[in-house]
């Protein structure tokens, strides 16, 4: 494993999920086998994009880091002034290819923050606070105004998340939660209609069940009524009577609850809690503060993929259009998760100590 940089353990721990995923897909697909394969093409670009990001220095990377940060941010105002997207400009189509830059950030922004504060003293003080607060709200202010909010708060998290792995004082934080609630009033008033009406819907979604309530009502009956064992692969009411919105992408999980059941929730929740637990594991054991940083950073957004999804299909959060990792259909948040799997192991593979694991 060490020749190729690639750890066997997470690479099948990956396997096994892509492989429930696209189970799951073909019936929440309507048995669409095309979709199946346009999906398998996407994980495999997504490979291809881990196996290359598995062999690239961690030098190189902390060399190059500022420059993919201004190229995400450049791609980002194209987007404000190119983009296009059925009612939000999110996307950029170049004809051959179609992607969301707003993805690419999510590596970006960790891989400028670590490389950034690797070469400072930890904890961070209130100079490099403010720097990496500077270089979080860049792409958050472009993101909002797209708009996409929920990628916004992963991209935001993905920062303050790394800013909390490298020590970030308490008393900081207490300052940037204080800060944080005192803005809350103002962000409410200048956030878009449809995103005042999902946080009033999440409130109480009994407002205008056949309306901005519909989505996660149906959500809801499908968790729930897949009971201990579920009602067997292809047999989702929800999903085949088109009661749920956006069964392959957004709302996958709530076909995977109806048709599997609490033992197969509770099968992905395994392998999902197994990846996140061997990717911190490979973060303690990298050589450096960049990589503990970079390969924290990683795992930590990969958790956030799903724990907000989970908890948006299950009523537990307001519905904010985030995939399912490794699950949903969709190429670019994909192709951008399984990349930073191939940085972890890239970082791991060159630990001081090789102990074998």
């Amino acid at each position: 494993m060490a020749t190729w940089r690639l750890d066997g353990w997470l690479l099948g721990l990956l396997a096994l999920l892509m492989g429930f995923g696209l189970v799951v897909l073909y019936s929440a697909g309507e048995q669409d086998i095309g979709l199946v394969w346009r999906q398998l093409a996407r994980l495999g670009l997504g490979l291809g994009a881990l196996m290359v990001l598995a062999h690239i220095p961690p030098r190189f990377l902390q060399i190059w880091a500022p420059w993919l940060f201004v190229l995400a941010l450049l791609l980002l105002v194209a987007t404000a002034l190119f983009g296009v997207g059925r009612g939000a400009q999110r996307w950029l189509d170049l004809g051959f290819v179609r992607f969301q830059p707003a993805e690419a950030m999510k590596l970006a922004l960790p891989l400028m923050l670590a490389a950034l504060l690797s070469r400072r003293p930890l904890p961070p003080g209130w100079v490099d606070s403010a720097i990496a607060l500077a270089l979080i709200g860049l792409p958050v202010i472009l993101i909002v105004n797209q708009p996409d909010l929920g990628t916004a708060v992963l991209v935001a998290a993905s920062g303050f998340g790394l800013l909390f792995l490298a020590g970030l004082r308490w008393r900081l934080i207490m300052l940037m939660g204080a800060a944080l609630a005192a803005a809350l009033p103002l962000a409410w008033i200048n956030l878009h209609a449809y995103q005042q009406n999902r946080v009033l819907t999440f409130l109480n979604p009994e407002r205008d069940p056949l309306g901005q309530g519909w989505n996660i009502i149906q959500s809801k009956i499908a968790v729930g009524s897949g009971g201990l064992t579920g009602k067997g692969w292809q047999a989702s009411s929800q999903s085949h009577l088109e009661f749920l919105p956006e069964p392959h992408t957004d709302f996958i999980f709530s076909v995977l609850a109806e048709e599997f059941g609490f033992l197969g929730v509770l099968l992905v929740l395994s392998l999902y809690a197994a990846i996140i637990l061997r990717a911190l594991y490979m973060a303690s054991r990298c050589r450096d503060g960049f990589g503990r940083l970079l390969a924290g950073s990683v795992a930590l957004m990969f958790f956030l993929y799903a724990a907000v999804n989970i908890a948006m299909v299950s009523g537990l959060l307001p519905v904010v259009g985030v995939p399912l990792p490794l699950v949903s259909y969709g190429g670019t948040s994909a192709v951008t998760l399984l990349a930073g799997f191939g940085l972890i192991m890239g970082l791991y593979s060159r630990r001081r100590f090789m102990d074998g694991v």
